[in-house]
């Protein structure tokens, strides 16, 4: 029955593959189930409520992913999103909460439907295929940036920006743990990202660096402090009208961009680099922004950790029905996942980074027009920090070189208004 309805052999997979994928991709975007609230706590919302709230939205938009689009994308509260939410709407506009759930709510109205007009998908396809494989190789180096960063490889210095950190006990386990991993892969060991992330975990255990959790099985916080929370008619305020698409354009670029890298990297593009079943992904993305809101956390995104099932097998999505299983689980044993240190998820970043960057060899480097742009989406989004703005950078800058070489015709109207677009996103980034 599984294989029937996901297409298991189909896609050249196997019930293990698929069990060991979800896993991974689990295992690689757990943190967001106590980084969300933190953030949003600082919004004055109820803590308790947000650790129940960012698992059920995370279960609810990686279940439409699996079932309704049936690819292995698991989606929750976007990282920077809830930044924007808590920092730049609740506390720096003096924007109430409720009415910044509000704010998100209708940004996904919008997105949900641009996506049933066929706008979003008519996006994706626009975008040309040189800035298309950038996107995936700067998401690559990205996440791979987040990995050294969460490993203590790479810290802050206001001399230099970035610096080396101190080889302190946990970087060593990082380090170590990276080698394995990287072992593990070079000998194409099947799941070898999952078994690097466990080996250590195990490491990090035997050295006393974690401590061994106490299984917690009481029942899960109340989410009624949240629950249908949100100010709608006070989001739909002129002064909001700003904070409604700036959610919109982060959003659009960001799940698009983690959309079409995870399509390529999982084998669903075409010889024409059509994305296969982009209505569906699209459709599970917006709708789950939408639940989120209701629920009482912030925009749900599709997340770029679902590289990492993807990259240990993952091609269907009953991968994400293992993803939403697990966070089921997590609503009773959070403290189990809480032993998996940021250090021990990092080389699993950093390799797959490696994964998606390998495609670059597909952009044509001797045309400039199609090179500057791709190297500049591919550079910004680690040095910014940022996907979208990568992303905005890489669509203005090639209308601009296409129109000064006269090859302007090339260009679609639609990647004209995405250009307009993303200098839009810039403006509203400052």
């Amino acid at each position: 029955m599984l294989n029937k309805f996901f297409e298991i052999e189909k896609r050249n997979s196997t019930i293990k593959k698929e069990v060991i994928g979800g896993t991974t991709t689990f295992l690689t975007m757990a943190y967001i189930i106590f980084v969300n609230p933190s953030i949003l706590g600082e919004a004055g919302m109820d803590k308790g409520a947000l650790i129940s709230v960012t698992i059920i939205a995370s279960i609810i938009g990686t279940l439409l992913a699996g079932v309704w689009a049936k690819v292995p994308y698991a989606m929750a509260p976007g990282m920077g999103l809830n930044a924007f939410f808590t920092y730049t709407l609740v506390m720096g506009a003096g924007v109430t909460w409720e009415a910044a759930l509000g704010v998100v709510f209708l940004s996904g109205v919008v997105f949900l439907a641009l996506t049933i007009t066929g706008i979003r998908t008519k996006i994706v396809h626009t975008i040309p295929l040189s800035l298309r494989i950038a996107v995936g190789a700067g998401i690559g180096l990205f996440i791979s940036f987040i990995g050294f960063k969460n490993m203590g490889l790479i810290v802050d210095n206001p001399a230099t920006l970035v610096g080396l950190g101190k080889f302190t006990p946990s970087l060593i386990i990082g380090i170590i743990g990276l080698l394995i991993t990287a072992i593990l892969e070079v000998k194409k060991v099947k799941g070898g990202i999952f078994y690097g992330i466990i080996i250590t975990t195990i490491i990090a255990l035997v050295s006393g660096q974690v401590s061994a959790p106490d299984i917690i099985t009481s029942l899960p916080p109340s989410i009624e402090p949240l629950l249908f929370k949100l100010d709608i008619i006070s989001a739909l305020s002129y002064s909001l009208i700003g904070a409604i698409f700036s959610f919109m354009f982060v959003d659009l670029f960001d799940s698009v961009g983690t959309i079409v890298a995870c399509s390529y990297e999982a084998g669903f593009v075409d010889k024409n680099g059509k994305v296969q079943n982009i209505d569906r992904i699209l459709e599970a993305d917006a709708i789950a922004t939408v639940a989120g809101s209701l629920l009482g956390t912030s925009t749900t995104t599709t997340y770029i950790e679902s590289a990492a099932g993807i990259a240990n097998g993952a091609r269907t999505g009953f991968a994400s029905v293992i993803t939403a299983g697990l966070f089921f689980l997590a609503l009773f044993f959070a403290p189990l996942i809480g032993i998996v240190p940021a250090y021990a998820t990092a080389p699993a970043l950093i390799i797959v980074g490696v994964y998606m960057f390998k495609n670059i060899k597909e952009i044509d480097f001797n045309d400039f027009t199609e090179a500057i742009p791709a190297f500049l989406t591919i550079v910004l989004m680690p040095l910014t920090f940022s996907i979208s703005i990568g992303l905005s950078f890489g669509f203005i800058s090639y209308v601009i070189l296409k129109l000064a070489v006269g090859k302007a015709s090339s260009v679609s109207m639609l990647m004209w208004g995405i250009a307009a677009l993303s200098v839009l996103n810039l403006y509203l980034s400052v």
